[in-house]
């Protein structure tokens, strides 16, 4: 079992002062959290759908830095390796809205060529997004009893993040590419919530690796929680979270993204196998971004909270390392 604490009571995120709630601090099984942000500059929210079918790799992002929004719509033909990528930087974030909590409310963002439109309920979420080239129409179901890893980061009572990393959720709808339609079937596909709100640093780098499969799904994070307390690491077994509290090893080659990936702790032993590379590079002075997001499938095991060693040989998702300045 993880030493964090574990909360299960709705909670805001901040003090009236806007300073970060000591309280708040710990993990969930669902979305508890109220991310009452004040102030202005600092504040960063965000909603990263990424979805794998056998066929294509989308990833979406609707996101506030405060001083900017920064939106994109994201294809891969995981066959021909073709991709398709869409974006958007909109001064002061117009056009854009986020609900406080995750999973309850619409996201809106506009701009640059760019539409987003997501509807939360208590039953699922619906995707509705297009760029050039690219149009996405999504049902992506809430499954009884079905369990997310919510995760408060303190850096400091003005510096922290409340992230909800929701994997292996079924999908289904379409997926049209240049004009193509593509059917989205949620027997062999599936979909992973990234939803962020807090007050980041300026200078940061973090780790991120996801994967789903029938039954099982791994969700697992580094540096940017070290020495924090806290971490977002969990396995999913049927749609329970089980939490892991380790700091976990990132071991890859910054010279050959890749090359396999290693990702282990005292429960956790994972490689990572990549078959694609996304690059994303931004330099806007003050902002900027450079991200290496490696497609791929996983092997290797982890553990329950009652020591079971579970499987993860044949997940498909993604390892990342990013670095911001924002």
């Amino acid at each position: 079992m993880t030493h964090e604490k574990e909360i299960t009571g709705p909670v805001d995120l901040c003090l009236a002062d806007g300073r970060l709630r000591p309280d708040a601090v710990g993990w969930s099984r669902r979305p508890v959290h109220r991310a009452n942000l004040r102030g202005w500059g600092r504040n960063k929210r965000w909603e990263y759908w990424g979805i794998v079918t056998p066929q294509h790799i989308v990833g979406l992002v609707a996101s506030s830095l405060d001083y900017a929004g920064v939106h994109s719509l994201y294809v891969l033909d995981r066959t021909t390796k073709v991709e398709i990528d869409r974006g958007a930087v909109v001064p002061f974030a117009r056009g854009t809205a986020f609900p406080s909590v995750s999973g309850a409310g619409a996201v809106r963002a506009r701009g640059g060529g760019i539409s987003i439109d997501i509807d939360q309920s208590a039953t699922g979420t619906t995707i509705r997004a297009s760029a050039a080239d690219i149009e996405v129409d999504l049902v992506v179901p809430l499954p009884p009893r079905h369990e997310s890893l919510g995760v408060v980061v303190p850096w400091s009572s003005r510096r922290f993040q409340y992230t909800v990393k929701d994997v292996g959720r079924p999908v289904h709808g379409t997926l049209r590419v240049a004009g193509v339609p593509h059917v989205v079937d949620d027997a062999d596909s599936f979909a992973v919530l990234d939803h962020g709100r807090g007050r980041w640093p300026y200078s940061i780098r973090w780790n991120w690796a996801a994967g789903s499969g029938p039954g099982r799904a791994i969700q697992l994070g580094g540096r940017w929680t070290d020495g924090t307390g806290s971490t977002e690491n969990g396995l999913f077994v049927d749609g329970r979270l089980h939490k892991i509290g380790d700091e976990l090893r990132w071991e890859y080659d910054r010279a050959d993204w890749l090359r396999p990936w290693r990702i282990s702790g005292e429960r956790v032993d994972v490689r990572f196998h990549p078959f694609h590379e996304k690059v994303a590079r931004t330099n806007l002075g003050v902002l900027a971004n450079e991200t290496h997001q490696c497609f791929g499938h996983f092997t290797g095991w982890a553990t329950t909270d009652d020591g079971e060693r579970v499987d993860l040989d044949g997940l498909v998702g993604w390892a990342e390392e990013a670095r911001n300045r924002w």
